[in-house]
């Protein structure tokens, strides 16, 4: 597998550490490690990043206080949050890195403009996407999924707390088989959730490989673009 650009989506939650909430620095500072590794190895890296370590949408609108639309929108920003934090950590690590929001908020990044993203990718920078899709009911895996179709990237790494997909929580059964390999229809089936199904019929309408990895295995994202998929899933 010989893979030039690719999107990385880091869950918010993989952002606060044990603590549950916030952001801790030394995931940051591995983060940017593990991306550099990439950088370096001359690949193209675009990231998502959720917010559910500040808060999430339908949570926040689940007594019926918060409307769902403005619940989303706090996750939108949230996600914002966590750019600002993720670019820090690249620069820190002597990356060039460039944030785009779908929410225009011109005095802590860019708005997101495909053809300007695709450039900052060819001149090396590493582009974070903040804002979900900029709209309310898409979850930051549709974002991901998305903006991973549009710059073009071969494949999209969900980097999360699990080291793949299995065919049933093996946080609760013991017995859960991981699965190497899954077709997009499989992934869409209601027992097995990699990622929501929105976001999985848009990677089956693009064509888009999504691999599912543990994030904090050191040196494992580039061994996925290497061709190593031991420790990981793969849909497509």
């Amino acid at each position: 597998m010989l893979i030039k650009r690719v999107l990385v989506k880091f869950s918010g939650e993989a952002l606060s550490g044990e603590e549950g909430y916030g952001i801790d620095t030394q995931i940051l500072n591995f983060i940017a490690g593990e991306i550099k590794e990439l950088v370096n190895a001359g690949i193209e890296v675009g990231i998502v990043v959720g917010g559910g370590n500040i808060i999430r949408g339908v949570s926040a609108a689940a007594d019926g206080i918060i409307k769902r639309t403005s619940g989303d929108y706090m996750g939108m920003l949230a996600t914002v949050i966590n750019g600002v934090a993720i670019q820090e950590a690249l620069e820190h690590a002597g990356l060039q890195a460039r944030l785009q929001s779908a929410i225009d908020m011109k005095e802590i990044g860019e708005a997101f403009i495909v053809r300007r993203a695709r450039r900052h990718l060819e001149k090396g920078r590493v582009v974070i996407f903040a804002g979900g899709t900029g709209n309310p009911y898409f979850t930051t895996d549709t974002a991901a999924t998305l903006r991973a179709s549009e710059i073009e990237a071969e494949l999209l790494i969900k980097a999360t707390k699990v080291d793949g997909v299995y065919d049933k929580d093996p946080n609760k059964f013991d017995d859960a088989v991981k699965l190497e390999t899954l077709t997009y229809d499989q992934a869409l089936s209601d027992h097995i959730k990699v990622m929501d199904d929105t976001s999985i019929a848009l990677a089956k309408e693009n064509g888009l490989p999504i691999v599912v990895c543990n994030m904090f295995e050191k040196g494992n994202l580039l061994s996925i673009i290497q061709g190593d998929m031991s420790l990981c899933s793969m849909v497509k």
